[in-house]
């Protein structure tokens, strides 16, 4: 399989209001993709409908060869761009219900990953700030052996001294074989690790390629294309 994502003629509306327009398009696998756009522009209805938390008004979507659902649920890992954490848990016992939930899930490499970040896992996340919370959940998804990861703005939230950790903490905890999604609107903070993008607006793809092909062809980084396409 050479698509870990295919849409196909792919629609979401919420009631009048259309969120991806006839959308096709097909994800490689082995690769570190942007999905680019500005807020409303359909990035995280896409996501969700590739993990099957929305259902499509019309056309398809495959997830690493299944329709998302219970075949794609251990095969697939999303990070919302909100944080869901329980706030009465601590992380340790977190920790212990998602290696319960999830096959794959490396709770000893989480576990290492809190320590490099100087995380306690006795802490109760009540107790914890905004960011050191989005910490924790970017480490419950990437501590995950999956083929694809999601993550719906995963450097959003946190100050710019910590976006280099976060990209660093994606790079180094996602196997060759694996494709990893990147929603954002921070271009140049993830430019340098991405090898494909996505340009999302008002709901359709326009533009996607290999990011050193689209390079070459236009003289242009991507954040440069990004603040042409998308300049108010």
């Amino acid at each position: 399989m050479d698509s870990v994502l295919e849409l196909k003629n792919l629609t979401k509306k919420y009631g009048s209001k259309v969120a991806l327009d006839n959308v096709s398009l097909s994800v490689p696998k082995g690769s570190i993709v942007g999905l680019l756009g500005p807020n409303g522009s359909g990035k995280t209805t896409m996501l969700k409908l590739a993990t099957g938390l929305l259902q499509p008004t019309s056309g398809e979507v495959f997830a690493c060869g299944f329709k998302p659902g219970a075949e794609s649920k251990d095969l697939v890992a999303y990070q919302s761009d909100k944080v869901y954490l329980n706030d009465w848990m601590n992380v340790y016992d977190l920790m212990s219900m998602l290696n319960d939930f999830f096959t794959g899930f490396n709770r000893e490499k989480a576990l290492d990953m809190l320590q490099s970040l100087k995380i306690n896992p006795k802490d109760k996340l009540k107790e914890m700030s905004k960011g050191t919370k989005e910490k924790v959940q970017l480490i419950t998804t990437m501590c995950r052996d999956v083929q694809l990861y999601l993550l719906d703005e995963p450097i959003g939230g946190v100050d710019p001294a910590a976006r280099d950790y976060i990209l660093n903490t994606i790079l180094s905890n996602y196997s060759e074989n694996a494709t990893v999604i990147i929603s954002t609107h921070l271009i140049a903070d993830v430019e340098p690790v991405l090898n494909h993008v996505l340009f999302l607006k008002e709901g359709r793809i326009i533009r996607q390629g290999d990011v050193d092909d689209i390079r070459a062809e236009t003289g242009k980084s991507i954040d440069e294309l990004f603040r042409e396409e998308f300049r108010c």
